[in-house]
C-alpha cells in the first residue's frame, strides 16, 4: 500500500502583527524590554499572529484555529464521508482531557466538515506532536487500515504567554547573568512563539485532478534516553519555559545522530531531494542547520536548498511544518518527481521527525 498527501491548507489567525505590535497583543511585563530587543534581533521574525485582541482576549481557541485549518483542507470536493481517521497534535490545549482530537472533531462535525463517526488520535508534546501524529496516520494509510486520514496540527501558544497569563518565576536577582534564570527561561518565549494551525489530507491514491505527494519513508526517534529535559509546559501553572545551555549542548549532537541513522535506514541520501523544508524556532540556528545540511551533500558548497517561512508566519511550534508546506505549495512549482524532505527538530527532550515524499503530477 502507499500514502500520499492529497490536500493541505493552514489558518494563520487576525492580521500579521509587526515587532512593534507584539506588546498590543500580549500585553508588557516589567523589566522585559531589553530581552525583547534582544531577542527579536536573534530570531529574524518580522511578522507573526496571535489569536488575541488588543485586550489580551482570544479571539479563537486552539480547537478552533485546528477546525479552520482542516476546513480550508477539506474544500473543493472532497469527499468527507471517507475520512476514517482523524489524527493530531497539539502543546497547549486548555482541557488536558478529552483529548486535542476529540473536541477537534465535535468542532469539525458541528460545521459540517466530518460528521460520521472516526477513529481518532491525540498526539501531546512540543514542536513535534503534530508531526508524530502525522507519521502514525502515514502509516495507518500505508498499512491498509485506512484509506483516507485527516491530520491536524494547531498552537495557541499566545493564551500562555500573554501578560494576563503568564506568571514567571522571578529569580533574576539570584543571576548574574539573566539568561540563566528561570524568569529568562519563560519570557524570551513570549516573543519566539505563535498561533496558528496547519492540515493535511492523506489517500490511499493520489488525486487525479491536482499534484499530489506520494510518502517515500517516515522516520522518528528520540533521544531522551541521553538528552535532559530541555522544555517544558507545567500543566499546574500553565508556565512554558525552556533551558538555553541544555538546548545549545544537545540539539546538534542528537541531530547529527538522528539524521545519519535515517538515511542509513532508508538507504538514501540528502542529495536526492530537490528541497528541504526545515522547522526551526530562530534564524539563530540557521548557519549550524546550514552546515548540517551540506555537510551530508557529496559537494558541501553547493548544497541541497531549503526554505523557510519563519520570518513571515513565525514560529507555531506544532502548527509549524503543516503551514510551511502549505505555503510552499502555494508559492513554488513542484516539477513531477522533485522529492521533497520535511524535518521537524523537538527540543522538549530531543525527539525528531523526517519525512520524505516526492511529488506526482495529476
Amino acid at each position: 500500500m502507499r500514502c500520499f498527501i492529497t490536500r493541505t491548507a493552514s489558518y494563520l489567525p487576525g492580521s500579521p502583527v509587526s515587532n512593534d505590535e507584539i506588546c498590543q497583543r500580549l500585553g508588557q511585563l516589567n523589566g522585559e524590554e531589553e530581552v525583547r530587543e534582544k531577542i527579536l534581533s536573534m530570531n529574524g521574525i518580522r511578522l507573526r499572529h496571535y489569536a488575541q485582541d488588543q485586550h489580551q482576549q482570544a479571539t479563537h481557541d486552539v480547537y478552533e484555529l485546528g477546525s479552520l485549518a482542516a476546513q480550508r483542507c477539506l474544500e473543493q470536493n472532497v469527499d468527507t464521508r471517507a475520512i476514517s481517521l482523524l489524527v493530531g497534535g497539539t502543546t497547549f490545549a486548555p482541557l488536558a482531557g478529552p483529548g486535542f482530537v476529540s473536541i477537534l472533531h465535535e468542532r469539525l462535525s458541528s460545521a459540517g466538515a466530518l460528521a460520521q463517526p472516526v477513529e481518532i488520535s491525540s498526539h501531546a508534546g512540543i514542536c513535534s506532536s503534530a508531526t508524530t501524529a502525522l507519521v502514525a496516520a502515514i502509516r495507518a494509510v500505508a498499512g491498509g487500515h485506512h484509506g483516507s486520514s485527516l491530520c491536524v496540527g494547531a498552537e495557541h501558544a499566545s493564551d500562555v504567554l500573554k501578560a494576563k497569563s503568564i506568571r514567571p518565576i522571578d529569580d533574576r536577582a539570584d543571576h548574574v547573568n539573566v539568561r540563566n534564570s528561570r524568569w529568562f527561561m519563560s519570557v524570551f518565549l513570549r516573543f519566539m512563539l505563535s498561533d496558528g494551525a496547519g492540515a493535511f489530507l492523506l489517500q490511499d491514491r493520489p488525486d487525479p485532478d491536482r499534484l499530489s505527494l506520494q510518502v517515500n519513508w517516515t522516520h522518528a526517534m528520540s533521544f531522551a534516553n541521553e538528552a535532559p529535559l530541555c522544555m517544558k509546559l507545567d500543566c499546574r501553572s500553565a508556565l512554558l519555559s525552556q533551558d538555553l545551555s541544555v538546548l545549545s549542548t544537545h540539539l546538534f549532537p542528537t541531530a547529527d545522530k538522528f539524521l545519519d541513522h535515517a538515511l542509513e535506514t532508508h538507504d538514501d541520501t540528502i542529495d536526492s531531494h530537490t528541497i528541504i523544508l526545515p522547522h526551526m524556532s530562530s534564524f539563530f540556528f540557521r548557519r549550524k542547520m546550514e552546515r548540517v545540511i551540506a555537510g551530508r551533500c557529496s559537494d558541501d558548497s553547493n548544497p541541497v536548498p531549503y526554505w523557510t517561512n519563519l520570518e513571515t508566519a513565525g514560529n507555531t511550534g506544532a502548527a509549524s511544518i503543516f503551514v510551511m508546506l502549505d505555503q510552499y505549495l502555494e508559492r513554488r512549482e513542484l516539477s513531477d518527481g522533485d522529492r521533497m524532505l520535511l524535518f521537524v527538530p523537538e527540543s522538549g527532550q530531543f525527539n525528531f521527525v523526517l519525512i520524505s515524499l516526492t511529488a506526482g503530477a495529476p
